[in-house]
C-alpha cells in the first residue's frame, strides 16, 4: 500500500534521512522505532511533504501513485490521515467543531461520521461541547485520532501517540489502535514507547541516524534482547 524507497531528506544542510526504505501493507500495523533524534518524525513529515524537511531524493508511492511533489492537502485527499506529534489541536474550538471542520472524502455507509466517532470514543461524545483547552491529555489524543479518521483514511500515520499519556491511557490507546486495524486501516505507528508499539504492531522497523538498521516481525523483536539493547537502549 505505502512504499517508501531510498528516501533522503534535509533540514537545511543537515542530512537527516539517508536512504530510508519501508513498506506498510494493507490492513497491517507497522511500527517505526528508534531513539530520539533518529529521524522518525522527519519520515512522517517527508511522507506528507511538509515544507520542512526538504526531500532531495527517493520515492513515496501510495497505492501505486507517487506522492513526492504533491502538496500536503493533496496527499491527505488520497485518504491518508495524520495524527501529528503533540496533537496540534485548536484551543478555542469544541470537540464537535474539530470533527466537522475536516472535509470528509470517500464517505459511504461505512465511512466515519460524528455519531460513529462518538460511538468509538464515548468520552468525546460526553465532552462534545468542550473546547480543546478544556480537555485532558488523553482526551486531546483521542480527539487527534478522531479528527484524522474524519478523512475516511485507508492509511493512518501516527506520530508518538502515547507521548505524555498516563499508563492507563496508553493501554486505552492500544485498544483503539487494535480496533482501528479491525476496520481495515493500515497504520504506520511512530513510537518511543517500545512495549506499547510491540503490543499492537505486526511488523517493526528500527531507524538509527536516518537509516533503517533492522526490520522484522514484532514477535521477532520481542525475542531479540540484543537488538533492543543495541538500538533502543533497552536492558
Amino acid at each position: 500500500m505505502l512504499e517508501v524507497r531510498n528516501l533522503h531528506s534535509h533540514y537545511g544542510d543537515a542530512h537527516i534521512l539517508r536512504g530510508v526504505s519501508l513498506d506498510v501493507p494493507a490492513q497491517r500495523i507497522v511500527a517505526l522505532l528508534g531513539r530520539n533524534g533518529m529521524g522518525k518524525t522527519t519520515l512522517i513529515r517527508s511522507i506528507m511533504n511538509f515544507a520542512q524537511p526538504r526531500v532531495t531524493a527517493g520515492s513515496v508511492r501510495y497505492r501505486g501513485k507517487e506522492l513526492c511533489g504533491l502538496a500536503p492537502h493533496a496527499i491527505a485527499r488520497e485518504r491518508i490521515g495524520l495524527v501529528p506529534q503533540g496533537r496540534r489541536l485548536f484551543s478555542s474550538l469544541t470537540v464537535t467543531e474539530h470533527l466537522t471542520m475536516v472535509e470528509s472524502r470517500g464517505a459511504d455507509r461505512d465511512g466515519w461520521t460524528v455519531p460513529r466517532i462518538f460511538e468509538m470514543f464515548p468520552r468525546l461524545g460526553e465532552r462534545r461541547h468542550h473546547r480543546g483547552s478544556q480537555l485532558s491529555g488523553g482526551e486531546r489524543q483521542m480527539l487527534a485520532v478522531a479528527r484524522a479518521l474524519m478523512l475516511n483514511p485507508t492509511l493512518l500515520l501516527m506520530d508518538e501517540p502515547s507521548e505524555g499519556l498516563a499508563p492507563v491511557m496508553v493501554q486505552h490507546l492500544e485498544d483503539i489502535i487494535a480496533r482501528l486495524k479491525q476496520t481495515g486501516l493500515a497504520i504506520l505507528l511512530v513510537e518511543q514507547n517500545l512495549y506499547s508499539a510491540l503490543a499492537v504492531a505486526d511488523e517493526v522497523y528500527i531507524i538509527e541516524t536516518g537509516t533503517i538498521v533492522w526490520h522484522g516481525s514484532a514477535a521477532m523483536l520481542r525475542g531479540d534482547r540484543d537488538t533492543m539493547h543495541r538500538f533502543l537502549g533497552v536492558k
